[in-house]
């Protein structure tokens, strides 16, 4: 067994000695190993180089960096003595959370070798969006399946069965919620649940629009029909929607004066051109959606009543994302490979003491702010798990003003409460600051491993 032992330390020291230009130190920046391509190029045998500081031997090292962040460093470009580039990684050494020191390594040594790859794999991602174009072009011909809206939570749920329940109607839908819920999302569904799935699905934003030229955006106009017209007119949105479908959104914006004309269109099945006279017959599903609260504008004066009667025949409430808190894990594993594909990236999952962050978190912009919340973290991380530590740009937005609450206050825990809320933010937070090294959070909160250790399993801070 020694005899095996020592084969295999031997066996070990010419494999690092092997290495491209490597080096290994220990945690003060003392060198303690050489490969032996390093040490012709540097002139000096491993008996005058070891035991020295990094610094003394190679200048501008990155390694004193290396050591004071305890954070690797990849791909990075380092000129060595004889004035050529290599592409240099220095990695940190752990073993079980104690810090031993770094080793750096070369990875190239001709920066045309660089460049070459580099040439490789952008012709490689370019025959990947090829073929990912044409597997998107193939599953938008398959039939939509509902299950593809994503959510799980009862409320989604209800929603998407009154989506297959009326789909392949022609009933006028409503779609209203806070902005940022995925209304068009549900609204895609309906059109592709729909027989008119193969037909166009035209979208217009009413409140993108000037209000003086929202008229002609939807029904079009006819050639002179005003100063400024095309000479050959323009056809409208509903006329291109013909046979297929129409998103009105953000229909709340619509002027008064423009209601009565849509009221006409959807009760009659067909328009006159800005400027025309000819009747053009129409067979178009419409689905509306707003962020505003529709009933209050009847109430106001703002909307007409019989207009709102005509689109919210089926209406989809979509709650906030705080109110469906059960979709926020299936939202993050869909949005994080929507992510990885349009970034190249390699995110694998997300943490749960960051699922337990997001679930104390409101979510004012909703789905769409999970998503770019999601984008920022995984591009920080660019591989692996998403940890609590890609989030710190968060936390101020989840406790801003979270201990202040009356209603904390009136709760008969609320003592107990706070102050769990405060402990759990103040681990978090030194956690973040350390990078999650749980042995200087434990000395940066003053109490002993064994403690912090127990909060973590407490609170579900899993780091």
């Amino acid at each position: 067994m020694e005899n095996n032992d020592n084969v295999y330390d031997q066996l070990m020291k010419y494999a690092l000695k092997s290495m491209y230009f490597t080096i290994i130190t220990d945690d003060k920046g003392i060198i303690l190993f050489v490969s032996e391509n390093y040490e012709k190029l540097l002139g000096l045998g491993d008996e005058s180089i070891l035991g020295l500081p990094i610094e003394d031997v190679i200048e501008n090292s990155g390694i004193p960096r290396v050591i004071q962040i305890k954070k690797e460093e990849i791909g990075h470009l380092f000129t060595l003595k004889d004035g050529k580039t290599v592409v240099c990684n220095r990695i940190p050494i752990f073993h079980e959370e104690k810090f031993y020191g770094v080793i750096s390594t070369a990875t190239f040594y001709n920066l045309n070798e660089v460049d070459k790859l580099n040439q490789e794999i952008i012709e490689l991602k370019k025959e990947n969006m090829s073929y990912r174009k044409k597997i998107m072009e193939l599953s938008i011909k398959q039939k939509f399946s509902i299950d593809q809206v994503i959510g799980k939570s009862k409320p989604i749920m209800d929603i998407k069965a009154t989506i297959q329940k009326f789909a392949s109607s022609n009933l006028t839908f409503l779609i209203t919620g806070d902005t940022g819920t995925g209304k068009e999302v549900f609204a895609n569904a309906i059109h592709q649940l729909s027989d008119r799935q193969d037909k166009n699905f035209v979208k217009i934003n009413c409140a993108a629009i000037p209000k003086d030229l929202l008229e002609s955006e939807l029904f079009g106009y006819e050639p002179g029909a005003f100063s400024g017209a095309l000479k050959n007119g323009k056809v409208g949105k509903f006329e291109l929607a013909n046979y297929g479908t129409i998103l009105l959104d953000e229909i709340g914006e619509m002027p008064l004066s423009l209601q009565s004309k849509l009221l006409r269109v959807l009760q009659e099945r067909e328009l006159e051109r800005v400027g025309g006279l000819k009747t053009i017959k129409l067979d178009v599903r419409v689905i509306c959606s707003t962020n505003q609260n529709i009933e209050d504008q009847v109430a106001q004066g703002l909307f007409r009543k019989d207009l709102f009667y005509r689109i919210n025949v089926v209406e989809l409430k979509i709650p906030p994302l705080k109110d469906r808190l059960d979709d926020i894990l299936p939202l993050s594993n869909y949005f994080i490979n929507k992510i990885n594909n349009s970034f190249g990236l390699g995110v694998t999952c997300i943490k749960k003491d960051v699922l337990s962050l997001f679930n104390e978190y409101q979510w004012t912009g909703n789905v769409r702010e999970l998503e770019h919340v999601l984008e920022r973290a995984c591009i920080m991380a660019g591989s692996g798990p998403l940890k609590i530590e890609y989030f710190d740009f968060l936390l101020p937005r989840i406790y801003k003003n979270d201990h202040s609450s009356e209603e904390s206050i009136n709760n008969e825990n609320s003592l107990t409460e706070l102050t769990s809320k405060v402990e759990k933010e103040k681990i978090i937070k030194a956690l973040i600051e350390v990078k999650g090294n749980k042995s200087a959070a434990a000395k940066l909160l003053d109490i002993d491993r064994g403690s912090l250790y127990n909060k973590l399993k407490k609170y579900g801070i899993d780091i």
